[in-house]
């Protein structure tokens, strides 16, 4: 049996085993004895269920755990926190979807009892089953694969590269033109056949790197491209992050990337996650407590503000904006609508000579409350609290040819709501200023860094709310 379906099987089998023990296993007396002796559900009715009614619930809870899962059989992340907490979103989704299930119809509900006892233990198994099942890198460092889209790079890397490579991965375009290599037929994913570049085995088009770097068991990825191509040269790295395989890229694409020291001469080793995992765990817990926390606090300021960007002028209350996320993704931002309609420009302005801004949007901008919907984006992973600003895509294309290249240093930290560059108050007018505040950030960054730099961010906001109810001027973050 193939490795991705050897690991399907055992996620779909694994998921419905454990879900049908934990019904089980909240059920057996000994573990409704112990239930008498937690506080909040000693008062819940001790309903237990046996024979075609235990049947019933295990069956229930089986099948929408089932369902709730679908997204983890695909081979993907093997990296211990992702996977982690993938599984655990899925788990809530699914206790959610049982409980949802109980209030509608009592004939298919799980006792409330049943239902915490065996969500507690689902919370825990399923998370630690997926992260035992997940391939392992050999970690010996000689299963290696070189990803290219230029054949004479390739090459070079190849006569570079110190041990075994058991093949490349290249795009149809890197061959146009070329008659150095054996002719090759397209498939249907986007790749060539090829023998070899020299004796160098061809595994495949792009599209399949995610499912090669899995079959193979891949250590370490190396980056043969002709120049650091936004759509393959970060998403080749953003796969080999979800992966955790070990990037290297030559030397020449070194300012464009995390480094993490020198392998060899000709080879750099890329720095895919900045953050060790304990930090990331940190990172992302404060994250999701911080989001939750300002929506539900700000709750009743998020109705004020919407009726009042209706009464102003009768627009849309959201603004909604792609931004560039790590290695060149995008995502999409919403912020209270502080400019009249299609008054968007990738030009930088000061809000002191921009005309565009409405009467309600002046002061939402003074006040920072149009950033509030962004907590939003914290809360479903795609921003985090602190860390380099994300940028408008049409915008940040234009400092990409304006700037130097290490602008793209910033993809590979998760874009913040705020970050050293704003506390610092260095805006988009100064693209060179802020840069080299996000680039400090990335160097020194910690959780203790955040926290300090959140506490000097709710400084700032709370002495320009003051200034702006005072009736005076504030600067612009």
């Amino acid at each position: 049996m193939e490795p991705h379906w050897r690991y399907r099987t055992s996620g779909v089998f694994g998921t419905a085993v454990i879900a049908l023990v934990t019904v089980v296993l909240a059920n057996e007396p000994a573990v409704r004895s112990m239930i008498e002796f937690v506080p909040v559900l000693a008062n819940l009715p001790a309903d237990r269920a046996v024979g075609d009614e235990l049947l019933f619930e295990a069956t229930t809870t089986t099948v929408v755990v089932l369902v709730a899962m679908v997204p983890l059989y695909k081979p993907r992340p093997r990296r211990i926190l992702d996977t982690w907490m993938d599984a655990g979103r899925r788990t809530i989704l699914a206790l959610l979807s049982l409980a949802t299930i109980g209030y509608f119809d009592y004939t298919y509900r799980l006792p409330r009892a049943t239902l915490l006892v065996a969500g507690g233990l689902l919370l825990f198994v399923l998370p630690l089953w997926f992260v035992a099942i997940r391939r392992r890198p050999a970690g010996t460092g000689e299963r290696t694969v070189i990803i290219g889209d230029d054949p004479e790079t390739i090459k070079d890397i190849l006569a570079a590269v110190d041990g075994a490579v058991i093949g490349y991965v290249s795009p149809p375009s890197a061959y146009v033109g070329n008659t150095d290599l054996t002719p090759m037929r397209p498939q249907t994913d986007g790749g060539k056949e090829s023998d070899a570049i020299g004796d160098l085995t061809y595994l495949g088009g792009l599209s399949r790197l995610d499912e090669i770097l899995f079959d193979y068991d891949v250590d370490t990825a190396i980056l043969a491209f002709d120049r650091p191509d936004r759509a393959e040269f970060f998403g080749a790295l953003d796969t080999c992050y979800e992966y955790g395989v070990a990037a290297k890229v030559h030397r020449d694409h070194a300012d464009v990337v995390l480094t993490d020291g020198t392998a060899g001469g000709e080879l750099v080793d890329v720095d895919l996650e900045p953050w060790d995992w304990q930090d990331h765990l940190i990172k992302r817990l404060f994250d999701i407590a911080f989001a939750v926390g300002g929506l539900v606090v700000l709750s009743p300021v998020i109705a004020v503000v919407g009726v009042a960007i209706k009464l102003d002028d009768g627009g849309p209350i959201f603004y909604s904006q792609n931004r560039t996320a790590t290695f060149g993704d995008t995502f999409t931002i919403y912020k209270f609508r502080s400019m009249v309609p299609e008054g968007a420009s990738i030009e930088p302005t000061d809000d002191d000579t921009n005309d565009r801004i409405t009467r309600v949007g002046r002061f939402l901008r003074q006040t920072h409350l149009d950033e509030i919907p962004q907590l939003w984006s914290i809360l479903v992973g795609d921003m985090s609290v602190v860390g380099p600003r994300a940028v408008w895509t049409e915008e940040e294309e234009q400092y990409l040819e304006t700037t130097v290249d290490a602008w793209r240093k910033r993809w590979f930290v998760k874009p913040g709501l705020t970050g050293l560059a704003q506390i610092h108050q260095a805006t988009s007018i100064e693209p060179i200023e802020k840069l080299r505040y996000d680039l400090q950030y990335i160097r020194e960054q910690s959780f203790w860094f955040d926290v300090q730099i959140v506490v000097r961010q709710i400084w700032n906001v709370l002495t320009d709310v003051t200034r702006t109810i005072a009736g005076g001027d504030t600067d612009q973050r």
